[in-house]
């Protein structure tokens, strides 16, 4: 994954004098992972590790769900705490433990803290502070997966131009990591290379040099010896393009498994990266919903993994997973709440049935690093049900009730997925079947009646919040919500910043339909009417705006008038006219 940066006003605080005593003090007594620590006073520290792996790879693999990435933290530049994450401390592991997680990927950039020339010695430093983190987890009882980060386009992608050198240093760099760690138990998985893609060689290259490195990555660490000899090591797939490696493209999955295989080593973990169909991941070209399209690549990507790989006895790590930059609680959430729940549940179930190991992606948006809370508590609920059970849902998670119409009946579809429905309560009360609801098949509906009741004064926005519950897992939340058509008004600005006054009465903005009078696409993203949230334009909901963010203004044409119609997921759409005019922009009501 590449870095999800926060706002300077976010980073973490450098290192006190503890963390310093205790680097220094892994320092002193030498970098021999796994084995025993002699502490100030003589005496000797426990094994990091006390968990008995499996002989099997596909039995330590199950063992380590699910798993969670320590994300911009190590794998960040040119320091740890660069990308506002801060120090890590032991108690951050001991966090993810209590939670149930069973794993940890640990993400290391190794590049600035490492000769860029012959030897190419990482810093003593660092590799303590490396070894350190790793020992605080396999102290925990949790797998750790350690790998070469950000290092794979920062240095390894010049392996088109300067392969001897580059081949050298990965080498030396896996040399090292492997000396340090030889003595480690066998819960320190390594992992080669993490997202490989080679800029814009050809497909024949890729396949050659990322099957040299892995090859070369296998060879050195097994030639280190000790516990390296019989080590788990997981191998990457590629990828397409610049940021793409770790694709489960099926050209990608295949070329990995040629390259295992020819291996022939039965301690070998095939990786690949999942975040969800791109036009849902990120809100664009109409990507609203958790779709049927959205679904379907779900449910084929991860039939292809069990085909290419779990078939035949190799054991499958999902080294990241989630959604392209959600949640960021430094934006406007640019996927649908809701929607992205039903990711969640679909893709651990689907893991499960497949059977492979799933390890989230979390750069800052999942556990706030400094409180050790879970920034969302009822998310990572949701989350960690779908690693045991399913939950039933429903075709959204709002109920929309037009303040300017008459109160009427208003449905759902519910989405069992294997529970059976048991009713809807508010709060501690039970809603009254037929009189308050009634089902039909899979329809949900709710009477005038009872949304009458619950919209109370009417006021715009959510007016009450019910709850669906399910034979198992955890009831879908439905927040009846008051609303009318939203009103945009005219306004002038500059191609600097431009803002639609915006009265949302209620409604929550989906996307942004932008086309010239040609019927060509206005905006950055050209191959689609439908712009990325966010990225072409995101709501100010406090502000009463939606903001057309510089990307977008910088793409219009010249004295040529793009109509732009905003999608709301009430279902309401309002047209808009935006014309640049030099450094001036104009908009207005259509």
């Amino acid at each position: 994954m590449k870095d999800i940066r926060q706002p300077a006003h976010h980073r973490g605080r450098g290192p006190g004098r503890l963390a310093a005593l205790l680097l220094a003090l892994v320092v002193m007594v030498g970098l021999t992972g796994g084995t025993a620590l002699a502490a100030p006073d003589g005496t000797k520290k426990a094994s990091p590790s006390a968990v008995t792996v499996p002989a099997s790879a596909m039995d330590a693999v199950a063992a380590m769900q699910p798993s969670w990435n320590l994300g911009n933290t190590l794998d960040a530049f040119p320091n740890e705490d660069s990308w506002g994450n801060g120090q890590t401390t032991k108690a951050t592991f001991d966090t993810i433990a209590a939670a149930g997680f069973r794993s940890v990927r640990i993400p290391v950039t190794w590049t600035d803290h490492q000769s860029a020339t012959a030897p190419y010695t990482i810093d003593a430093t660092y590799m303590a502070r490396v070894k350190q983190l790793v020992d605080w987890a396999l102290a925990d009882g949790l797998y750790v997966v350690l790998n070469v980060h950000h290092d794979s386009w920062m240095w390894i992608d010049d392996i088109t131009s300067d392969h001897d050198n580059v081949m050298a240093r990965f080498n030396s760099t896996w040399s090292q990591i492997s000396t340090t760690f030889r003595d480690a138990p066998r819960t320190l998985v390594f992992e080669g290379i993490n997202e490989p893609s080679f800029g814009n060689a050809t497909e024949a290259q890729k396949t050659q040099y990322l099957r040299e490195l892995q090859t070369s990555f296998h060879s050195v660490v097994r030639a280190s010896g000790g516990a390296n000899a019989s080590r788990l090591l997981s191998l990457t797939t590629g990828g397409p393009g610049s940021g793409t490696g770790g694709s489960a493209d099926q050209a990608y999955m295949d070329d990995l498994y040629t390259t295992i295989t020819a291996l022939n080593d039965s301690q070998l973990v095939a990786q690949v990266h999942f975040y969800s169909w791109y036009p849902f991941s990120v809100n664009a070209a109409g990507g609203t919903h958790y779709d049927a399209a959205a679904q379907k690549h779900l449910d084929d990507t991860f039939a292809n993994i069990r085909t290419t790989f779990v078939a035949r006895g190799i054991p499958v790590y999902i080294g990241e997973y989630g959604l392209l930059e959600w949640p960021n609680h430094f934006h406007p959430s640019r996927v649908e709440r809701g929607e992205a729940l039903k990711y969640y549940e679909h893709l651990n179930y689907t893991a499960r049935s497949v059977g492979v190991t799933t390890a989230l992606w979390d750069p800052f948006g999942y556990l706030n690093r400094e409180t050790l809370q879970w920034r969302d508590q009822a998310l990572f609920n949701w989350i960690k049900s779908s690693w045991t059970t399913r939950s039933g849902t429903a075709s959204f998670d709002k109920i929309y009730v037009p303040k300017s119409s008459t109160i009427t009946a208003k449905s759902l579809t519910l989405n069992l997925n294997g529970t059976s429905f048991r009713g809807v309560w508010q709060g501690g009360t039970k809603l009254a079947a037929g009189r308050d609801y009634t089902v039909s098949g899979n329809q949900l509906t709710f009477t005038a009646k009872a949304l009458t009741r619950l919209v109370g004064n009417r006021a715009y926005g959510v007016n009450s919040t019910l709850q669906a519950r399910f034979s198992c897992g955890l009831p879908w939340n439905i927040d009846i919500v008051t609303n009318d058509v939203p009103v945009l008004s005219n306004a002038t600005g500059t191609t600097d910043s431009f803002t639609v006054p915006t009265q949302y009465r209620g409604d929550d903005l989906a996307t942004m339909h932008s086309t010239y009078a040609d019927g060509t696409n206005a905006g950055p993203l050209n191959w689609n009417p439908y712009q990325e949230f966010n990225k072409a334009f995101s709501p100010d909901y406090t502000n009463g705006g939606i903001i057309l963010t510089l990307e977008f203004l910088n793409s219009l044409r010249e004295s040529e008038t793009a109509t732009l119609i905003f999608h709301f997921y009430s279902g309401a759409t309002v047209t808009y006219h935006v014309t640049k005019s030099g450094s001036t922009v104009t908009g207005t009501v259509s």
